[in-house]
């Protein structure tokens, strides 16, 4: 009579998987994943609401208009510290509340050939720069590299306090002290561009 069992005797053997082996690929996996779920953030830009000028000459048209500064942003596709500020800053709620009530956005690339008479005129040779200016174009603040969202709020609010300086000084009856402080600015900011 035959056994029930099977015959071990005529089994092969098989050898174990080695623990090292199955560790190196568990680590590699992971380490990939990891790597496209960085990538993946990096280049990840959620829409916003800003409402972007289409082009340097309309928002400069626009502000002349509305009597508004404008607010121009160098950017690139390219650019990793652009996107992680379109991630950070243009993408929430509180800076699109204060930039479309009170400045006349545009994004400009810095790639794009239509853009050389701007870059040429703020001298811009790389990115991301962020420039704010009167309604005529001049430089009141500028600031390059990329900026965190409460280092963008100070920048518009000390742009705002500066501005407010020089509509001070504009006003009839202004002291000859204030003109020459404000001719000395305009020098400053003339030796920007």
């Amino acid at each position: 009579m035959q056994s029930q069992f099977p015959n071990t005797a005529k089994r092969e053997f098989q050898p174990k998987r080695r623990p090292f082996f199955h560790f190196w690929r568990c680590f590699w996996l992971s380490f990939l994943v990891i790597s496209l779920a960085y990538a993946w953030y990096c280049y990840y830009v959620p829409s916003n609401s800003i409402a972007w000028a289409d082009s340097y000459t309309a928002a400069q048209t626009k502000a002349t208009q509305t009597e508004k500064p404008l607010l121009l942003y160098f950017t690139a596709k390219w650019c990793v510290p652009c996107r992680i500020m379109k991630r950070n800053v243009w993408a929430d709620e509180q800076v699109a509340e204060i930039v479309n009530a009170k400045f006349i956005p545009v994004a400009i690339e810095v790639d794009n050939p239509d853009a050389a008479g701007v870059l040429a005129r703020y001298n811009i040779s790389g990115s991301p720069v962020t420039i704010l200016t009167d309604s005529s174009g001049r430089v009141i603040r500028w600031r390059g590299g990329g900026l965190g969202k409460t280092e963008f709020l100070e920048f518009l609010s000390e742009s705002e306090a500066s501005e407010a300086e020089t509509r001070e000084v504009e006003t009839p009856g202004a002291s000859i002290v204030e003109n020459q402080r404000r001719s000395s600015q305009s020098a400053a900011i003339g030796s920007m561009r």
